[in-house]
């Protein structure tokens, strides 16, 4: 595939993303920080944040199965949780954790559950669709680094 023909395809997916609601305009200030002293940036700070995010993931769940759920350890980790998913601007996430604090903070086990589940599938969609941002990103760098050698 021809490197116009990627970035065109890279910007209609990403705008795809936007419309879809799944990123929003803090994305774009994170790629603004990619240039050519640091042309992985993007593809670095996404692949931590979904590394991270699982581990979060993680200890919400653990939160979740105590009996009664431990609301105080979720409350830090929901808020570390979206404080990181709004950095890289992924709304639906954003969206769905306003609503799990809002359970949280209610001390209701049935609302977090639900909301937690829902938390995990946004995510689950966010990674996919990531992925395959990254990999259209990971193409076009290949392409640039085998055209200037």
């Amino acid at each position: 595939m021809e490197g116009a023909q990627l970035h065109r395809q890279l910007a209609l997916y990403k705008n795809s993303l936007f419309e879809q609601g799944y990123l929003d305009g803090q994305f774009n200030q994170l790629e603004e920080l990619q240039d050519e002293s640091n042309p992985h940036f993007v593809d670095e700070v996404v692949t931590m944040y979904l590394k991270d995010s699982a581990r979060l993931l993680s200890n919400m769940e653990q939160a979740l199965e105590k009996n009664p759920p431990d609301f105080k350890k979720l409350d830090a980790v929901i808020h570390q949780f979206r404080g990181s998913s709004s950095s890289i601007g992924a709304a639906r996430i954003n969206n769905e954790c306003v609503i799990f604090k809002q359970f949280c903070d209610e001390k209701n086990k049935d609302g977090c559950n639900k909301s937690f589940n829902q938390v995990k599938r946004e995510h689950a969609l966010l990674k996919r669709k990531m992925d395959r941002y990254l990999e259209i990103e990971r193409q076009i760098t290949r392409r640039g680094n085998r055209a200037s050698n």
